[in-house]
């Protein structure tokens, strides 16, 4: 078993948190205005999808570096769709389309993508198994 720590700290009389991993690095969250925060970090729902473009990048990267893929650029885009009415209101779709540049094989890269999503990736097989159906498609040189 993997065990992590995670602190918060809130940081104002509100809603603004400070999490802290056990290697010290931080990231902000927060809650909308309408909801009693004041919009100075991620919101934990989309830092969870932020999550999935983290580990699926990871995978995809390492994947072809290990096959000598030249990678120019890389970059990633999810649409991710959120139940509404709901408490709590789980993600239920996410679409993540994957664009390379570089002297990539447009078959490998797509290899590299299923084998992240149906294989490597925790963060996807965490959403995958509350429910979330995730599709993606990749794009080379365009």
């Amino acid at each position: 078993m993997s065990k992590t720590t995670i602190t918060l700290h809130r940081i104002d009389e509100d809603f603004n948190m400070e999490a802290s991993d056990e290697s010290g690095h931080k990231v902000w969250m927060d809650t909308a205005p309408e909801h009693g925060g004041h919009n100075k970090g991620v919101r934990p729902m989309q830092m969870l999808i932020m999550g999935l473009g983290g580990c699926t990048s990871i995978d995809v990267i390492m994947i072809l570096k290990k096959q000598r893929q030249e990678i120019k650029d890389f970059h990633i885009k999810i649409v991710a769709d959120r139940e509404e009415g709901k408490e709590p209101a789980l993600w239920y779709k996410a679409h993540i389309v994957f664009s390379l540049k570089g002297n990539i094989d447009k078959d490998k890269a797509a290899r590299a993508a299923e084998l992240s999503m149906h294989k490597y990736c925790s963060v996807s097989e965490t959403l995958r198994r509350a429910g979330a159906e995730i599709t993606w498609e990749v794009v080379v040189n365009q």
